[in-house]
């Protein structure tokens, strides 16, 4: 069980970091852009760590507060309960 949970972190984490990546590029190349609030559903549904990865590498909605506050926050959340879950 803990393995799968841990999985799905990942795989959600990967998606909302790829998710922030298209979103930069786009927003580089004035393009459709994807919605904050897609971003942070991907971010509460467990990809926050992957949000917060790449809030970091893109340069990505640094400026933003709900993202610079909320996104770490959600992460922690998530790191805390996937700790808590594997004692």
């Amino acid at each position: 069980m803990n393995e799968i949970l841990v999985g799905y972190v990942f795989i959600a984490s990967a998606v909302c970091f790829a998710l922030m990546g298209i979103d930069k590029s786009r927003a580089k190349k004035k393009k459709w852009r994807i919605s904050e609030k897609t971003l942070f559903t991907f971010a509460i549904i467990g990809g926050a760590c992957g949000g917060v990865v790449a809030m970091i590498l893109f340069r990505h909605k640094t400026r933003h507060a709900p993202f610079i506050f909320g996104f770490p926050m959600l992460a922690m959340i998530q790191i805390f309960f996937l700790i808590y879950l594997n004692k």
